[in-house]
């Protein structure tokens, strides 16, 4: 009886390790479509798949926050009250100001208020129609930056036909978000892909940098024209290539100059800026093609903390005087 004691004792012990082996440290690992884009999102060496589950909810909650498509959104609540107040979420409280702040930094090159222009285009399900220079004029009369007020929590547009659009800046400052959220949680490594958008948490569980390639535009996904080896730092890329069509030979894409009303006609074709805040980033990304390389790589080398590789339309790169560049497309 003594044998057969011990012998189920140290079954009950393997049994209770295999068990306590089951809450042992994982990866994980989700892809889900949201911001009208395909999400990535890694997170190494954790021992709470919630934490995963809670990233989604987190990405579900700002998408219906910030969609200017989503019936009931903050966004989709302003634009749709005709210059009524709206009481807001603090989240987009504090987006909207930030993302007030860059258009003020910049004379109003970068605006959230292009929603009338980003309509009007409809790069995405465009079959190919150019609007009308009479349309164009009526849109570009209801953008400025300055017609938004916010009071507290609550928010209005000076102008009933202003609408907001946060694509330039929404997806940055969600991956910031997430980031600040998965590093409460304990963990030292992740990556966070917002279709463009990567923001990387710690080192590679190895302890050796992330590598980020820097897109080719309109090539493979596959192809780059280099990386950079990056920790806890976010690379976020922009360009004409994302989103266009065609018509007689011409590219029209997503990127909408405010001032003549039309695409960004400049001489850059994308833009890759690496740096810590992925919402800084993604506001320079779009801006800096808005301003073309000269006084985009002007704006760069004035902002701190952040460097740049630009693509230009005729297929040479340039990039900014940053130690981190030094070492990568030499």
């Amino acid at each position: 009886m003594k044998k057969i004691y011990i012998e189920f004792v140290s079954i009950l012990s393997i049994t209770v390790y295999l068990l306590s082996g089951c809450s042992m440290n994982r990866d994980y690992s989700e892809q889900k479509l949201f911001f009208d884009t395909i999400i990535t999102i890694n997170i190494y060496n954790i021992d709470d798949k919630a934490v995963m589950e809670d990233c989604l909810i987190l990405c579900e909650t700002y998408e219906k926050m910030f969609s200017k498509t989503i019936e009931g959104s903050d966004v989709w609540n302003i634009n749709h009250a005709q210059g009524e107040w709206v009481e807001v979420s603090e989240d987009t409280v504090e987006l909207l100001r930030e993302a007030v702040g860059y258009s003020k930094l910049t004379d109003g090159v970068f605006d959230i208020t292009i929603a009338p222009l980003t309509q009007l285009w409809n790069v995405k399900d465009n079959p190919g129609k150019l609007p009308s220079q009479e349309d164009i004029k009526k849109a570009k009369s209801h953008i400025d930056y300055r017609l938004i007020e916010i009071d507290g929590n609550k928010v209005r547009l000076k102008d009933k036909k202003a609408q907001i659009d946060l694509g330039g800046i929404a997806k940055g400052f969600i991956a910031d978000k997430l980031g600040d959220f998965i590093l409460s949680r304990g963990v030292n490594s992740a990556m966070i892909n917002l279709g463009g958008n990567i923001k990387v948490i710690g080192s590679k569980v190895d302890g050796s940098d992330w590598n980020i390639g820097i897109q080719k535009p309109f090539a493979d996904r596959n192809e780059v024209i280099g990386s950079v080896k990056v920790k806890d730092k976010t690379v976020v890329s922009s360009g004409i290539y994302e989103r266009y069509f065609e018509y007689e030979g011409k590219i029209y894409h997503h990127i909408i100059d405010k001032t003549t009303g039309a695409p960004s006609e400049s001489d850059l074709e994308g833009v890759s800026i690496i740096g810590e805040s992925s919402t800084t980033a993604d506001f320079l990304s779009t801006t800096c093609i808005l301003l073309g390389s000269e006084k985009g790589m002007e704006l760069i080398e004035n902002t701190e903390g952040v460097e740049a590789v630009f693509v230009k339309r005729d297929g040479s790169v340039t990039k900014s005087s940053g130690a981190l560049l030094k070492k990568v497309f030499e």
